[in-house]
Parts: structure tokens; C-alpha cells; sequence
């Protein structure tokens, strides 16, 4: 067979600007001031140039350079890509959450989000928002795929960990969980390590919701066992239910190819606690290919220099990684 002569183009990466008053744009241009994340990725900023270059001057950085785009088809390859998102001039406060940079933060993600459903863009990573905000910005963008069953996905470089419930009280989080409610879950990531990891038969370790979970599996953990029976008759390969003791104090994480927590708190404190080269996190289950770094906007140290950018370079390379892996279904 002959080679092709229209090579596939890198993945072109879609970044909604978060809170401008925050981190976001430091975490932009550190990322990006490293030449090699363009030997895999094309970026497209939907923000502002002018804070670009604002946080740019005052952390005397020489790169990156950014070239404007009107349309993120005609963005440029190995370079970094800025789309206006308005023309005006803004005030920055670095530090300061406003009505002004919330406002600012929904137009970058609506823009983007529109630009990802439509196929423009190959995937879309959002920049670091005030709660409220993120979590306005994230219902926008699942409220178009409501046939899905999305499922949040937190990964490291060492440890990939599912949340079958969200950002939840406790009570609300355990009032969603049954057994038909995580075999959907079960199966979901399941189907996902496949296709967007490219792991043929995989491996998950699902954790119960009591403390001795494994050698008592009673009360709660009765719905866990019993989704269990039921994702494994569906030839799933997914065991349990193990305590977070069991699975994180002795290793015993390291045998599977994923974790499914029950609750927000039981899979982000091991996903923190292990890392050593930043978390992000994406949504399997989804048409669509949308990361995040697992972090806030930090506004205590904004505009200070102090930002570590590796989470969010990590959300990055994940939306690559994904996209490509997509590609070779």
C-alpha cells in the first residue's frame, strides 16, 4: 500500500481562557513557551492578546509568539493561535475575580465549545475558573450531548481514577449510586480505556463506599457487589468492591489499567496525594474530547511568577493523546 500523501494534521487544541484574572494565562505561556508542544498539537486560544501580552511583559518571557486568527481552520501550525474573542480593551486585575472576567471566561468557552461541536477544533482544554463559573461553563458543555453518559476521568502518569458521582455532598453523591447506575458507569469506562487509551481488554478496580469495603460487603456495598456480578456478566473485567487502604496503601492499584471511585473526594485525594507530574482530568463517554487541569485559579499567587504549569500541560498532552487515539479506531 502506498504511503499517504495527506498526512492526518496534529490535533488542533481548542483552550478556553478561564479566569483572566487568575493563573490561566501563566499556565499558557509556560506551557507553551517550551518549542517541542508544537511538535504535536496546534493550539487555538479563544481570549484576549492583549492579557496575553500583559502576563507576558510582566514575567519577561521571550516566547511564545502568538499569531492572530479570525477562524480556527486558518490557524497555523506550530505556532501558538490567539482568536479575539472581543475587540475592546479589558480591565485585568490580577488577583481579583470579577463580574467582567466571569463574563469573559463564558464567552471563551461558549466560543469553543461551539467550534468543537461544529468539528473545527479536535478537542477543547478549559483553563482553570472560579467554582461557580467552572461549573456553569462544564453543564454548558455537557447540556449538548444529553444522550451521553459522561463520566469524569482524573489521570496522571501513573493512575487513571473514574468518579461515578460528581462534585457532590456525600448524601447526594451516595442517593445516585445503585446497580444499574454503575454498571452505565462501569461500562463507560470500560469502553473508553479501549478507545481512547487503547488498552484491548481492560482492567478495573471498583471501590466500595464503606471503610472495610472487601472483607465486609454489606449495607451500601451490597449495590457495589451486585453491579459488579452484573458488569462482569457483560464481560467486563471489573473487580472488587476493594477499600482505599486495600488499593492504595499496598499498591494494589498498580495491577489494574483504571479505578472507579464512588465519590468525588475518594478519587481526587489518592489521584494528588501519588502524582508527581500533575493531574488533569477529561470526560469519557463523550462525542466530543474536553480535558481540565484539577485545579483551581489560584488567585492568591496570580501574577507573581509562582504558578507550576505541569497539571495543565498534562490536561493538554491528555486531549492530544485522546484525540489520537480516537483516530485509530
Amino acid at each position: 500500500m502506498e504511503d499517504n500523501p495527506y498526512p492526518i494534521p496534529f490535533p488542533r487544541i481548542g483552550l478556553s481562557q478561564g479566569d483572566f484574572n487568575g493563573i490561566s494565562y501563566e499556565l499558557m505561556l509556560k506551557t507553551f513557551a517550551d518549542a517541542r508542544m508544537f511538535e504535536t498539537l496546534t493550539p487555538v486560544l479563544y481570549g484576549q492578546s492583549k492579557a496575553f501580552s500583559y502576563y507576558k511583559k510582566n514575567f519577561g518571557m521571550e516566547s511564545p509568539n502568538y499569531s492572530l486568527t479570525r477562524d480556527a481552520r486558518q490557524a497555523w501550525d506550530k505556532k501558538f493561535n490567539i482568536i479575539n474573542i472581543v475587540e475592546n480593551e479589558l480591565k485585568i486585575e490580577p488577583g481579583v475575580p470579577s463580574n467582567l472576567s466571569a463574563e469573559m471566561s463564558v464567552l471563551s468557552m461558549k466560543r469553543a465549545a461551539d467550534d468543537l461541536r461544529s468539528g473545527v477544533l479536535d478537542a477543547l482544554v478549559m483553563a482553570p475558573d472560579s467554582p461557580l463559573v467552572a461549573q456553569s461553563n462544564r453543564d454548558f458543555l455537557l447540556s449538548f450531548h444529553k444522550e451521553s453518559n459522561p463520566l469524569q476521568v482524573l489521570v496522571n502518569g501513573q493512575m487513571r481514577i473514574a468518579l461515578a458521582t460528581g462534585d457532590l455532598p456525600l448524601r447526594a453523591a451516595l442517593d445516585q449510586i445503585d446497580a444499574p447506575f454503575l454498571v452505565g458507569k462501569l461500562t463507560t469506562l470500560s469502553q473508553a480505556l479501549k478507545t481512547d487509551f487503547g488498552i484491548s481488554s481492560p482492567k478495573i478496580a471498583v471501590m466500595g463506599i464503606n471503610p472495610h469495603s472487601g472483607s465486609i460487603v454489606a449495607g451500601d456495598d451490597e449495590k457495589v457487589a451486585k453491579a459488579l456480578t452484573e458488569a462482569q456478566d457483560k464481560g467486563l473485567f471489573a473487580f472488587g468492591p476493594f477499600s482505599a487502604s486495600q488499593l492504595f496503601a499496598a499498591g494494589l492499584w498498580k495491577k489494574y489499567d483504571a479505578v472507579m471511585a464512588m465519590h468525588y473526594e475518594q478519587g481526587v485525594f489518592p489521584m494528588k496525594f501519588i502524582s508527581l507530574d500533575g493531574y488533569a482530568y477529561y470526560w469519557a463517554g463523550l462525542p466530543v474530547v474536553c480535558a481540565a487541569p484539577l485545579h483551581g485559579p489560584a488567585y492568591d499567587i496570580t501574577n507573581q511568577n509562582k504558578a507550576v504549569p505541569d497539571s495543565y500541560r498534562k490536561a493538554v498532552f491528555l486531549a492530544a493523546d485522546v484525540v489520537n487515539h480516537r483516530r485509530e479506531q
